[in-house]
């Protein structure tokens, strides 16, 4: 009998954040996160034809470039608020505009009850959907905590809820999905994200029937330029599991999707298959099994 594999945790995959020392330019953080995740790629490929010795060199070449702490340095200043980084403006725009919150100088419907969200790869207790107390509850938790306010928790490992208070109306899941080790992982995550989501709030918003719902952001070429994943099948994996489309956003760089959960999946599987295919592409892919 087959011994099956302990899922990976993130920590395996998304590194962690550290705060830069020096301000860099757009272009300059875009160069290094971009020469990072090419040697990462390279390197975890290595690992696994089983060549050590590649797979060593690349880690020196890595380490030689900054490493991870200049990485982290870059991805975490591209977030910053001059350069359009919080992407939680985008679901507080959403929510706003579903009426599941209001500013507190326009407040009129006084029967708004408070919903609760959980930030998975929180970068910022300050960020945009924070200035909603009283409305949004924020639990936010990384795999290294930036500061008050964050857990460190691996999303993969968190308790799964015995109550239906240890549940929420929202789940972020902003440039998180895209840092899990390997594709059946991301899907496993996704599966688990739906055992997090309350199911007794049939609807947030019963006008615009807007059910729990799940913030998903990726940078734009794993929809856009990937040999095995474009919107159809992101879009179509996500009903599987009960997750219907709400509103959608595209950028230059990345893609911004809520998804309201009806609990009516149908548990379909979703393999590797290529949907299209050129050299520039990518190999970004979502495996449900």
């Amino acid at each position: 009998m087959a011994v099956k594999k302990r899922p990976k945790t993130l920590s395996q995959g998304r590194p962690p954040v550290t705060r830069p020392k020096e301000r860099m330019s757009s272009q300059q953080s875009r160069t290094i996160i971009r020469t990072h995740h090419r040697l990462e790629k390279q390197r975890v490929a290595a690992v696994k034809k089983g060549d050590a010795e590649s797979a060593e060199a690349i880690a020196r070449s890595i380490e030689e470039k900054g490493g991870l702490k200049l990485y982290q340095a870059a991805s975490k200043q591209g977030q910053s608020k001059d350069r359009g980084g919080d992407s939680s403006k985008v679901l507080v725009q959403w929510l706003r505009d579903a009426n599941v919150i209001q500013d507190h100088t326009d407040i009129t419907n006084t029967s708004i009850e408070t919903r609760r969200c959980l930030e998975v790869g929180a970068l910022s207790a300050k960020n945009e959907i924070s200035k909603f107390t009283g409305q949004i509850e924020m639990t936010r938790i990384d795999l290294n905590s930036q500061g008050p306010g964050i857990a460190k928790q691996d999303f993969m490992e968190r308790p799964l809820p015995r109550t239906p208070d240890e549940k929420f109306d929202v789940i972020s899941l902003s440039l998180v999905l895209n840092y899990v080790p390997d594709a059946a992982q991301r899907g496993e995550m996704l599966k688990r994200v739906t055992q997090f989501l309350r199911r007794d709030n049939v609807s947030i918003n019963p006008e615009n029937s807007m059910s729990p719902a799940v913030f998903l952001v990726l940078p734009l070429p794993c929809v856009e330029n990937s040999r095995y994943l474009d919107e159809q099948m992101l879009l179509r994996i996500m009903s599987n599991l009960g997750l219907t489309l709400v509103n959608k956003k595209i950028t230059p760089k990345l893609c911004y999707y809520l998804f309201n959960f009806t609990g009516k999946g149908t548990g379909k599987k979703a393999g590797k298959r290529k949907v299209r295919d050129g050299p520039a592409m990518n190999n970004f892919c979502i495996i449900v099994e």
